[in-house]
């Protein structure tokens, strides 16, 4: 007999899975510890329009969901109307059977606007009046978070950001943490034109005339400076492609720079890159581990390999893709330079390749220290394997990222889910993320793969869906 569709044991296959999810993992506040919020529309506590503006905007999952299926991009980034938009997407949605979309977005409808119609082109009309209503009397970006309980999320900024609107929310007292994370991905990724316009930027946002390697770090280091005051406690580095390493000195990284600041990027190597970028790892390791931060490594990703449509409409308009690389050699090398430096600080690990699972999972269990559990975390690891990202996020994805975890290290000192959204309305990949989660622990509960213990149940449950990042990033919740 066939279940309802996201019927309230959604996902959750035996009984102790739905026990573990509806007495523990489902009343657990969120800790968005990545994300791409903008501070901004959470300082200003923006209303949406309408349903296209809140869900579709920014939304490159969505995007490319709707160029798999044949939609013209008129009605994806185009000049369509916002109503001739979410009809496409209404359209489409009966192909994407098995995407996470397909869970995702009704889910979404389901707990922001109480709507329980199947998306389709049938139910668009519908859905967007019953939608509408509840905008117009002023859902927010606030009101959103609340509604799905989130206490803290750490948005993505750039080492040049005024952080006026992190000052703002921290002077108001808003209940819900915006705390920034550092990203210096533009300052280290020297070899792309624009780098000295940059370079000029970072310098007047932190008193500093960027003009060498010297002058460079004294400008990241005022920045990390207004970053910890406003609560930083991340920095999240995106290596594109692959993990660089070649052994650095801080002699050959400044005429690097230099040569990169007098062609605009454009007279460095790939080798000369390799340099600089891991002579930059090893400064802000070091800072980062002084400051008692996290950095968390993306790579892997192949950026705008379509260059026509990078051309037309710019980064991070959904063409990205995964790069296939094997680079775990480089990252042991960076992490052993690192360690052997004193500048490895704790660290979280992506990659969005999934056969890489294993070997992040095995890399990471070689840097762990056993001193009194990463300098007195909790008994958390030093170097630990982040979820499963991107385009890995989704049914298969997770569970097979969970498992090697499991496999390869503790699991009960994992750190769960992550939105990595620009969307305030992408709250519901917890609750996923948390029903998968459920499900893998109930299953091996019931194969008789672990004891149905409570305490060590509710521990594990506790643990991965909120109290671990807490506890790692020392967050203080």
């Amino acid at each position: 007999m066939s279940k309802p569709f996201l019927h309230e044991d959604f996902l959750l296959d035996t009984p102790v899975a739905a026990r573990l999810y509806h007495t523990y993992a489902e009343k657990l506040p969120i800790i968005d510890y990545h994300c791409h919020l903008s501070p901004a529309e959470i300082a200003k506590d923006i209303t949406f329009s309408n349903i296209t503006e809140a869900w579709l905007y920014a939304d490159h999952y969505k995007w490319r969901a709707m160029r798999a299926c044949g939609v013209d991009e008129k009605y994806i980034t185009g000049d369509a109307s916002d109503y001739e938009k979410f009809r496409a997407y209404c359209t489409i949605m009966p192909k994407l059977a098995g995407n996470p979309l397909y869970h995702w977005s009704p889910l979404e409808l389901r707990r922001f606007f109480g709507c329980e119609l199947t998306i389709n082109e049938a139910n668009c009309d519908a859905i967007w009046s019953m939608t509408a209503e509840k905008l117009a009397n002023g859902i927010s970006a606030r009101q959103l978070m609340r509604a799905s309980d989130v206490r803290l999320v750490c948005t993505t900024d750039d080492p040049a950001d005024s952080l006026e609107y992190h000052k703002q929310l921290a002077d108001e007292g808003f209940e819900i943490k915006v705390l920034p994370a550092f990203r210096p991905d533009k300052s280290m990724n020297i070899e792309r034109r624009g780098i000295v316009e940059y370079m000029k930027k970072l310098g007047e946002a932190n008193g500093v005339t960027v003009t060498d390697l010297d002058s460079l770090c004294a400008a990241l280091c005022a920045s990390l400076d207004r970053f910890a005051a406003l609560g930083c406690k991340t920095a999240d580095h995106g290596m594109d492609n692959y993990v660089r390493f070649a052994a650095p000195d801080p002699y050959h990284a400044n005429e690097i720079l230099k040569k990169a600041l007098a062609s605009d990027g454009a007279d460095v190597s790939d080798e000369e890159l390799s340099l600089f970028q891991t002579q930059m790892n090893r400064f802000l390791g070091q800072e980062y581990k002084k400051r008692g931060m996290v950095l968390q490594m993306h790579f892997g990703v192949l950026r705008n390999p379509n260059r026509t449509m990078f051309k037309k409409l710019g980064p991070d308009s959904g063409f990205d893709t995964i790069h296939g690389q094997n680079c775990i050699y480089s990252l042991a090398s960076l992490l052993n330079y690192l360690n052997e430096n004193d500048a490895l600080p704790r660290t979280v690990l992506y990659s969005i390749n999934p056969v890489d699972n294993a070997a992040v999972g095995a890399l990471c269990g070689s840097f762990c220290r056993g001193d009194a559990g990463c300098d007195g975390h909790g008994g958390m690891p030093t170097v630990t394997q982040g979820s499963a990202w991107w385009f890995n996020d989704n049914i298969d994805g997770m569970d097979a990222q969970m498992r090697s975890y499991a496999n390869l290290a503790g699991v009960g000192n994992f750190l769960g889910m992550l939105t990595d959204s620009r969307s305030f309305m992408s709250y519901p990949r917890h609750e996923y993320f948390r029903r998968i989660w459920c499900r893998l622990i109930g299953g091996w509960v019931e194969q008789g793969l672990l004891p149905d213990d409570e305490d060590m149940l509710a521990e594990l449950m506790r643990g991965i869906c909120f109290e671990n990042a807490n506890r790692y990033f020392d967050f203080g919740l």
